[in-house]
């Protein structure tokens, strides 16, 4: 019976798993949560199904939905690898008006929506937009190229396992960790500061006019306004190579200044055993 509806409740490009099964709910009357666990009945969650899925159970909602376990596999987020996983959100963040679909209800939710370290729609390349529409023009246009960079190797290490001579995420990380700025101000306020800043000057008097305490290294999805500085953060580290983490070191005091010493020690003693590229070859 369920395959026999699937076409009516296709997939719709770039679908959110918990998006398709939330749609076949509301064609049944049923609760999502009862649609999925009459598939998968160890199913927790459709937050864990879009996270977690294994090999046998994409078989089985392929084979109950009548389509391709790639086609299944690429609505999740089981490919993303661990140190990317922070920058996926838990609810949309963003959209992109051209690609959106406008006329379904329930309307689909795109997997690109939830993805925190993009600024561009993956399928049509055009900008994404603020979820609610009211979202305030990004002060960091004149980076977009620098971001463009940095949002392609965010993206290439999350969905494709692919990286240059370390994690972009791991930077985007760093890169949110506080920082003493020299000479220090004033009127120190620790949560204006970020190791970001001392890349992209400018992120300083923005967070300042915002009074915004920008997201902690944890959780490193900023708002998408803000975006670009992380992204261009992120290539801006990537082009220069380990040298300029040794150099950001000195941004720091104290516990923090530990911490961010012994990542960027890891991060060292792992380049230099790699048998990546140089840096000239990357350039």
């Amino acid at each position: 019976m369920l395959a026999a509806i699937a076409g009516s409740t296709g997939v719709h490009t770039d679908e959110l798993l918990s998006s398709w099964i939330r749609r076949h709910a509301e064609f049944y009357a049923v609760p999502p949560l009862a649609m999925l666990r009459h598939c998968l009945p160890e199913a927790l969650s459709l937050h864990a199904a879009d996270r977690s899925l294994n090999d046998g159970q994409i078989l089985r909602l392929a084979a109950i939905f009548s389509t391709e376990p790639a086609v299944v596999r690429r609505m999740t987020f089981s490919n993303v690898g661990p140190s990317s996983r922070r920058l996926v959100a838990g609810k949309p963040l963003q959209s992109c008006s051209a690609r959106h679909p406008g006329d379904h209800e329930p309307r689909p939710v795109l997997r690109s929506q939830l993805l925190g370290w993009r600024i561009t729609c993956p399928l049509c390349g055009g900008l994404l937009r603020h979820i609610s529409r009211h979202g305030p023009p990004s002060p960091f246009g004149h980076y977009h190229n620098a971001a463009l960079r940095g949002e392609r190797l965010l993206d290439d290490e999350a969905e494709r396992g692919v990286r240059t001579w370390t994690s972009p995420a791991e930077i985007a990380r760093l890169l949110l960790m506080r920082r003493v700025p020299k000479p220090v101000p004033r009127r120190y306020e620790p949560w204006r500061f970020r190791v970001l800043g001392a890349i992209i000057p400018d992120l300083d008097g923005v967070v300042a006019t915002e009074r915004r305490n920008l997201s902690p290294p944890a959780s490193p999805i900023l708002p998408l306004h803000l975006r670009p500085a992380l992204l261009a953060g992120v290539a801006i580290v990537e082009r220069a190579g380990p040298e300029m983490l040794q150099m950001l070191r000195g941004q720091m005091m104290g516990q923090n200044k530990a911490r961010f010493s012994s990542a960027i020690d890891e991060i060292t003693t792992l380049t230099s055993r790699s048998v990546a590229p140089s840096q000239l070859q990357l350039i």
